[in-house]
């Protein structure tokens, strides 16, 4: 069993920058691939960024060159460094865990870009 604790959302004004951080706690080997996906009102659930245990990362299209994403493999945490923030991406923003063939969510941080 994974638990994930989110940390980080908030309120931010276009053009500004957050930072998400998620750490993984519970009988934990090695967990494969860690990530963030985000759900908007009246949308349905999206890839946000995810990375694997050897460094590969995948970006949604909208993100990229904006967000970065990163892990710590030793402390089972992953960030998500976010900048020129704009009304877009406000969403509630899930960390994933894919571990042992299961997935395992956070309860989930809102981040509201809004002047």
């Amino acid at each position: 069993q994974v638990q994930l604790v989110e940390s980080g959302g908030g309120l931010v004004q276009p053009g500004g920058s957050l930072r998400l951080s998620c750490a993984a706690s519970g009988s934990i080997f090695s967990i494969y691939v860690m990530g963030w996906y985000r759900q908007a009102p009246g949308k349905q659930r999206e890839l946000v960024a995810r990375i694997t245990s050897g460094g590969g990362i995948n970006y949604a299209d909208s993100v990229k060159g904006r967000f970065t994403i990163s892990r710590d493999n030793a402390k089972n945490t992953v960030a998500l460094q976010m900048t020129s923030l704009n009304a877009e991406d406000t969403a509630v923003y899930y960390c994933n865990v894919v571990y042992s063939g299961r997935n395992y969510w956070g309860q989930g941080t809102q981040v509201t870009v809004s002047s």
